[in-house]
């Protein structure tokens, strides 16, 4: 089979398309048509991430296709469409072996490509404001990166999860127009955008920030909190990891969470069931909208990765297998 090969740690544009085995084992086995691409995947290249595979790998943790096989009494079956993910690797080849309980039926409505955009991003936004940042009806989000992966399924999450308002923040008006799609209440641009926010939100602030891209705007995601409100941190995109200052946090009784979905999957068996048994139904009636990902061919997968470290990406990124 073909696949996406890591061979040296000289970041994206060192991958590879390569002729390798068909993995073998128990599990469901996947004929791919597209696999997701995430940030984790350009530390893979470059050997920045916690998790280090040895050389060569196949990157990728989240894929779509037709079940080819599965165990008896999985519930999955030959010919089934499913999404899957398969742990940190081996999502990017044209066969991948997933454990049965990270394999999920997928929506006839929701396109292989869709798909293979969904469980990564879309996980873990659900985890962060339903778990972590704690949405209630009614309230407003703020969502930085928001042209971006996670930024664009925070925007479709928001409202369907209960937030009344969603205001993005973004780079550039090509960026600006990518949120508006994804349903962004407001939008706003980086350069002034907490006096911005002020002004829309009549000096209030936001109930809860989703802020995946750390750096310089983190202390005024936390002065643009309203009283108690809660701001989740997923990622640190924009390279600096910042620190807070925790008298801040006493002003207005506001909080700093963190949210990593694959530490409290990992530890919690059946959680990710849990979720896709809450969204499956909105994507099969249309409550939630599927994604609309940037696809690239496989030959394209080094810069399809690149574009997640250059932050040129807009929305999800995708390669297409088949």
């Amino acid at each position: 089979m073909r696949a996406v090969q890591v061979t040296t740690l000289d970041g994206p544009d060192a991958v590879s398309v390569a002729d390798i085995a068909e993995p073998t084992g128990d599990g469901v086995l996947i004929d791919v048509h597209a696999a997701g691409v995430a940030f984790p995947d350009a530390l893979l290249t470059r050997g920045l991430y916690q998790y280090k595979p040895d050389l060569p790998f196949v990157p990728g943790s989240e894929v779509a296709g037709v079940v080819r096989s599965a165990p008896e009494g999985s519930g999955l079956a030959a010919g089934d469409r499913v999404a899957a993910l398969t742990g940190i690797g081996g999502g990017m080849a044209e066969v991948v072996l997933a454990t049965p309980d990270l394999v999920f039926p997928l929506p006839d409505r929701v396109s292989f490509e869709a798909g293979a955009g969904v469980l990564f991003n879309d996980l873990t936004v659900h985890f962060s404001l339903r778990e972590r940042g704690r949405l209630a009806e009614g309230e407003t989000v703020l969502v930085h990166g928001a042209a971006g992966g996670i930024g664009t399924s925070a925007l479709r999450l928001a409202p369907v999860l209960g937030a009344s308002r969603t205001i993005a923040v973004v780079s550039t008006e090509e960026k600006a127009a990518v949120a508006r799609a994804a349903g962004a209440t407001d939008v706003v641009l980086v350069d002034g955008w907490r006096d911005q926010v002020k002004e829309l939100t009549g000096g209030r602030g936001v109930d809860v920030v989703i802020d995946p891209v750390g750096g310089d705007r983190f202390t005024d995601s936390i002065r643009s909190l309203a009283p108690a409100g809660r701001l989740v941190v997923i990622g640190f995109t924009g390279g600096e990891i910042p620190t807070v200052k925790v008298n801040r946090l006493l002003l207005n009784n506001v909080e700093v969470v963190g949210a990593g979905w694959g530490a409290w999957w990992m530890s919690r068996p059946g959680y990710t069931k849990t979720q896709w048994d809450e969204l499956a139904p909105l994507f099969a009636d249309g409550r939630l909208s599927a994604p609309e990902p940037s696809v690239h061919p496989l030959e394209e997968a080094g810069t399809a990765i690149a574009s997640l470290e250059n932050r040129t990406a807009i929305g999800k990124v995708v390669v297409r297998l088949r």
